[in-house]
């Protein structure tokens, strides 16, 4: 950036190396906010990975995206 501050790229989940593990504490709070908010199932039983990729499904349904990684902790 012309600024001197750099954004590095989001890895995708299917890249991270612990993204088969359960989904971490944050997320699963953050995942059942957005699931009661979009008035959706909250599955507790999901990866790391594909807690992410629900939370930016969610966070794009109810208008709660924002930050690039809110609720996302855990990518490698």
């Amino acid at each position: 950036m012309a600024d001197g501050t750099e954004q590095s790229p989001q890895k995708d989940p299917e890249d991270w190396v612990t993204g088969d593990e359960p989904m971490t504490s944050s997320q699963a709070s953050y995942l059942q906010t957005l699931c009661q908010e979009a008035g959706e199932e909250f599955d507790q039983n999901l990866s790391k990975a594909d807690a992410s990729r629900r939370i930016d499904e969610l966070q794009e349904r109810t208008g709660r995206g924002g930050t690039a990684d809110s609720g996302k902790s855990g990518g490698d």
